[in-house]
């Protein structure tokens, strides 16, 4: 008999040998499930995950056709602006002979463009208005706040223009970034403000990508887009879909990707608006009994073991690719759905605890087929996974008994940051533990590292800055007021980012504002705050007020970010520690021909501190503690630094490299 040969994650990591039947039987169980919705390879994933250009309403030949899936309907009408709001036999749907769904032929002239619409949708034992859910357009009347469908056929279309973009992600730099916040003035900023406004700003940044959070509609604003209502429908806050068209067609014109956060771990409970209790069945979408509802976020949660749930799920993601061009996903609070528990309460200490049974095989199935079918439609796409437990296979190809995902976020650095400032002096901070987190992951997965999100951004949180600083940076942020406070956290935003960015494996992200220390916390219109836009907006005339101090953090990161791009690749560069001293609090290690060198000591200044590298001469490309960034300038950057002789090492090609490295700075030095 032959012995199956063993999955590559598996034989990439022996401490997963005790589990391999487990992580088989996943990978057993997608690619059962793939040769189901497929016919046996008769047909792609892509061929199924159609049911957008089936369902919904559509412009056919001079009429339209309106269909839903609704299987416990008795009956249901389509009401709106072309009936009066009223049931007329004329807007009647027909059920479909031994299936779910209903139908609707629309004569030409009956509707048409922007018209309001509904479903009634009759049951047995009641009766409810409802947004379809497969509606593309859904909008808010601002008087009466109830949302609406919209019959969406304008006459002038979007066209494309980004036939041959392609993603850079040679590293991939993200700026995650929220439209309805993203403008200066207390508003929902809208799409065509982002587009001319922000778009050039992230370009001329240095980052290749943006993430754009909040597409997807939902009723609460407040809820960040995470309660979805509308998984098909772009907010119509912020604008029209040709207008999200116009901007992610731009965006590309300029070299940026565009990803979306995407919902696919829960939905929002309205029932009008959303899917909760469509025609009579809560459970239609969603797990029945005690797993209906999620405990923490007052939402409900898919069933990803019905092909139905999946045939939505799928086509969503097909959806947006292929009529947005969104470059990938960003797939949002994976963690809930792998788990029965959610993740709630769990410790997740040891690789026992993701092969427990505490799993739910429906979902990693489900995340495993949504990766096949993203890359099958697009094979350049970009997908990531948000988890906090650290389950092993996110980011490995599916080949290899993985997910298939191409990235997971390193959620462990910027809980590493918040604790470290939180509750270590500035002494004991130590290099070996710096290094050892930003480095700390599997070596067959690429990880999205960063310092902080959204999430550390919310009120009732802190960004780092702050963090640093606190209400100093009310008072003390001019140019000419700074103090010792200010100076302190100026100097460690920028080591934080450094060391971060410079230790990637996969890519580096940066919530919008960020960069350049953007005060204050994000807090969005609420009856708590007078339903006010003074917390939901980004600051942008901080940033360009040249006597305040933002812009030094702002520049930092732009000159950071194009020294990172020097290197080729440098995400699949080696990380080599050079030296790490943690008494000293000093930290050097290489990538590719590049040296970064970190001096945390608070006090501490190091006039002539040696490294053993490769012989030669080595240049500053970029220093912390240069003026132009807010620091003292106490280094002369102009100065080739050439490495001395040492007979003991002359057989391995290296020298001491002795730099003045000022305490609580940082310098990258390039070999020439």
């Amino acid at each position: 008999m032959t012995k199956q040969k063993k999955l590559g994650i598996i034989a990439n990591d022996e401490w997963l040998a005790p589990y391999e039947e487990a992580i088989k039987g996943r990978h057993d169980h997608a690619v059962w499930k793939i040769n189901q919705l497929t016919q046996n390879g008769k047909r792609t994933l892509s061929d199924f995950a159609t049911g957008h250009l089936y369902y919904g309403l559509h412009k056919q030949g001079r009429g339209w056709v309106f269909r839903e899936w609704a299987p416990n309907a008795l009956a249901i009408y389509l009401i709106g602006d072309f009936s009066d709001w009223q049931e007329k036999e004329e807007f009647k749907c027909r059920h479909i002979p031994g299936t779910g769904d209903w139908e609707l032929v629309i004569p030409a002239g009956k509707i048409k463009h922007k018209d309001l619409y509904k479903m009634k949708v009759h049951w047995r034992g009641g009766e409810g208005e409802r947004i379809p859910a497969w509606a593309t357009r859904v909008v808010q009347d601002e008087e009466t706040k109830i949302f609406s469908a919209q019959v969406w056929n304008p006459r002038n279309k979007h066209t494309w223009h980004d036939e041959k973009f392609k993603p850079d992600t040679a590293p991939l730099l993200i700026y995650e970034c929220h439209v309805g916040m993203a403008q200066d003035a207390e508003k929902v900023g809208s799409y065509k403000e982002f587009t001319k406004n922000i778009l050039p700003r992230v370009k001329a940044d240095g980052y290749n990508c943006i993430q754009i959070m909040a597409i997807q509609e939902h009723p609460y604003y407040g809820s960040f887009g995470y309660h979805v209502s509308s998984f098909f429908a772009a907010s119509s806050r912020c604008g029209t879909p040709e207008d999200l068209k116009e901007l992610i067609d731009t965006a590309h014109g300029m070299g940026l990707a565009v990803i979306m956060d995407i919902v696919h771990s829960h939905a929002v409970k309205n029932e009008v608006e959303g899917l909760g209790n469509l025609c009579g069945d809560p459970n239609q979408f969603f797990y029945p009994g005690d797993r209906h509802e999620h405990p923490a976020w007052d939402s409900l949660c898919f069933d990803y073991g019905k092909d139905d749930v999946l045939h939505f799920l799928l086509s969503n993601c097909k959806y947006w690719l292929e009529e947005f061009h969104f470059d990938g996903f960003r797939f949002d609070g994976i963690t809930s759905m792998l788990y029965y528990s959610h993740g709630l309460g769990e410790a997740f200490m040891s690789y026992g605890d993701y092969f427990n049974g505490h799993q739910d095989d429906n979902a990693i199935c489900y995340l495993t087929l949504a990766n096949k079918l993203i890359h099958e439609i697009k094979p350049h796409a970009i997908t990531i996974a948000e988890d906090v437990s650290g389950m092993p296979g996110l980011a490995t190809k599916f080949e290899d008994g993985g997910f298939g995902f191409d990235y997971r976020l390193a959620m462990n650095v910027p809980d590493y940051w918040i604790k470290t400032i939180k509750e270590k002096k500035d002494e004991d901070w130590k290099p070996s533990s710096i290094f050892w987190e930003m480095t700390n992951r599997r070596a067959d997965e690429k990880t999205i590292s960063y310092a902080e999100s959204h999430d550390q951004a919310l009120v009732g949180d802190k960004t780092i800055i702050f963090r640093l600083i606190d209400a100093d940076m009310y008072w003390h942020f001019s140019k000419d007021n700074r103090n010792f406070m200010v100076d302190r956290g100026i100097a460690l935003h920028k080591m934080i980012r450094l060391v971060t960015a410079s230790t990637i494996n996969g890519g580096y992200l940066n919530f919008m504002g960020n960069e350049f220390g953007h005060p204050e916390w994000i807090d969005f219109p609420r009856e708590g705050n007078g339903w006010g836009y003074k917390y939901a907006r980004r600051q942008w005339h901080l940033v360009d007020d040249k006597n305040l101090c933002y812009h030094f953090l702002g520049d930092f990161d732009r000159e950071m970010l194009a020294t990172l791009k020097t290197v080729k690749n440098i995400q699949k560069q080696p990380v080599v520690e050079i030296w790490h001293n943690d008494g000293d609090q000093v930290l050097a290690y290489s990538r590719g021909d590049l040296i970064f060198v970190f001096n945390f000591s608070p006090t501490q200044s190091f006039p002539d501190y040696g490294f053993l590298v490769p012989k030669g001469s080595y240049k500053v490309v970029l220093n912390t503690d240069a003026k132009e960034f807010g620091g003292n300038g106490l280094a002369d950057d102009s100065v080739i630094h050439k490495t001395n002789f040492d007979p003991l090492y002359e057989k391995d090609g290296k020298e001491w490299l002795k730099i003045y490295i000022p305490a609580r700075s940082a310098v990258v030095l390039k070999k020439k």
